[in-house]
């Protein structure tokens, strides 16, 4: 399993803007092949921040989606994402 996780920044007046402008390509990567979860949204307290999260089965899943994900082109100040390799997942709850 595969998960990518961080965020990004912008400008507050256009994180929902930037946020909005995802939308089309995470509803696509949602029913991707391999794609377990994908989200991409407004942080709840920092107003600049822009949360990501992606779960994929495997590398050849992910792969295969960054060939045809076609992301928009959004203008971003800075990002912090890092992609984790894990081969169990257990229920915290």
């Amino acid at each position: 399993m595969i998960i990518i996780a961080g965020y990004s920044r912008t400008e507050s007046d256009e994180r929902d803007a930037a946020v909005a402008a995802f939308a089309v390509m995470v509803g696509r990567a949602r029913k991707h092949d391999g794609c377990l979860d994908l989200s991409i949204g407004p942080d709840a307290v920092d107003s600049e921040r822009i949360n990501v999260f992606e779960c994929w089965r495997d590398q050849q899943s992910l792969n295969a989606w960054r060939k045809a994900a076609r992301a928009p082109r959004v203008a971003l100040r800075e990002t912090h994402v890092s992609l984790y390799r894990s081969d169990e997942a257990e229920r915290p709850f």
